[in-house]
């Protein structure tokens, strides 16, 4: 391991990572079920599962490693299926939030898509106000703890991000129903259209209810279908003064990233992988593809542009991808790029925030100071549900934590 933390022992360092507070600022909530309440849940509700053992779903669906992006995606409509009642999403979201603080997570956003939990007896409402349910029941029980109530350790904070749909398919009650609606019309304007009612809807129930909706995001697959295509729902996000991070450079590259900046004011990119893939440049347009490689990562970084890292779903969705060593985020460090460390998908790619910390530890030139940097830009990044200056105060707080935690270290070294 190249770096200058003072610790030899592999299992002591793993100790001290999940000590440390910690964000997870890109986690979806159907991707990050347990595997015993997918279980519990089908069987009770005699859904269909390729196995009902834990070791069975992750040798036949939830795999190490996956053919592309699309093959990944396809292990949600599982997940997604034992997701269609409110006890269902809040326990879900209750049981998330632990697996988080366990680990040393202290402000975690949770994201998914409601459109996909939608029908005759929920509506978005329903959905956003039982997650929420479950997130807040666990952050007021950590909350309590009294390390916490004597200020001695930062409490855990949430917030939750929506997400629209690049594409769009009968995956749900309510896309059905949208697209009979819209018979007429091609996917790519229904899909323009399902993302500007989710603007709609989100902006009215977060101002109507005390849930802290702290984002608007674009995800499904990339390839073939533009993020341009939803600027009406980013503009209108936009105006609402929501937050947004969009899912970019994860299979397309550079002009991806550029459209989420310029077309959908993103403030965060999700993986970002393919950043410095001259290749993947299809616009004929474009003659200097270096120029343009370059010219976009310092607008990146001047912006400070925050990159959602996620090295084991990048892995598994990249078969290019030989060696985590290859991983862009080396040149992202060459060019000082914000960063942090996230799961993506906690249950489909086998992580945890600790996890993705020792990867990066284990591969990259990561020492004292530039770990400091990544985890302290996921509480400066993050889309906080309060004033800046609550904000400003609370990441104090963890950075206090944070170098106490280290300072322990020292001393005891």
């Amino acid at each position: 391991m190249k770096h200058q933390l003072a610790i030899k022992d592999r299992a002591e360092l793993e100790s001290l990572i999940r000590r440390i507070p910690k964000t997870d600022l890109h986690v979806h909530l159907d991707g990050s079920i347990r595997l015993d309440t997918i279980i519990d849940i089908s069987k009770r509700d005699k859904l269909d599962l390729p196995s009902y053992t834990v070791d069975g779903l992750n040798e036949t669906l939830f795999k190490d490693q996956y053919a592309s992006l699309e093959e990944y995606l396809t292990t949600f409509a599982y997940s997604c299926a034992v997701m269609q009642n409110p006890e269902d999403l809040e326990r879900i979201a209750y049981e998330l939030a632990l697996d988080n603080q366990a680990e040393g997570v202290r402000y975690m956003e949770v994201r998914f898509a409601p459109q996909l939990h939608i029908h005759d007896v929920m509506n978005m409402e329903d959905v956003l106000m039982a997650v929420n349910k479950g997130l807040k029941r666990a952050g007021d029980e950590f909350n309590a703890r009294p390390e916490i109530k004597s200020g001695k350790q930062p409490p855990f904070h949430y917030g939750i991000i929506v997400c629209a749909m690049r594409n769009i398919g009968p995956w749900s009650d309510f896309y059905s129903d949208f697209i009979n609606c819209f018979s007429f019309s091609n996917e790519e304007e229904i899909s323009r259209l399902a993302s500007l009612e989710l603007a709609k809807g989100v902006l009215k129930i977060r101002d109507k209810q005390d849930i802290p909706i702290v984002g608007f995001d674009l995800a499904g697959a990339e390839a073939g279908f533009p993020a341009a295509n939803h600027w009406e729902a980013f503009q209108l996000a936009h105006e609402g003064f929501l937050p947004k991070t969009v899912h970019a450079g994860e299979a397309y590259g550079p002009e991806s990233i550029f459209q989420a900046i310029t077309e959908l004011h993103t403030d965060r990119i999700g993986h970002g992988y393919f950043l410095f893939d001259e290749s993947r440049i299809t616009d004929p347009e474009i003659k200097d593809k270096k120029g343009y490689t370059r010219n976009l990562t310092q607008f990146i970084a001047d912006r400070r542009i925050t990159i959602e890292i996620c090295l084991t779903s990048n892995l598994q969705t990249n078969p290019a991808i030989k060696s985590l060593k290859d991983h862009s985020f080396k040149k992202m460090l060459e060019n000082n790029l914000s960063t942090t460390f996230c799961t993506d998908n906690r249950t489909v790619s086998k992580t945890t925030v600790t996890q993705e910390i020792m990867l990066a530890l284990e591969h990259f030139p990561l020492d004292e100071k530039s770990l400091k940097n990544a985890i302290i830009h996921g509480f400066k990044r993050s889309f906080f549900p309060a004033s800046y200056i609550k904000k400003r105060r609370y990441v104090r707080q963890c950075i206090d934590y944070y170098e106490r935690v280290m300072g322990d270290l020292s001393s005891e070294s």
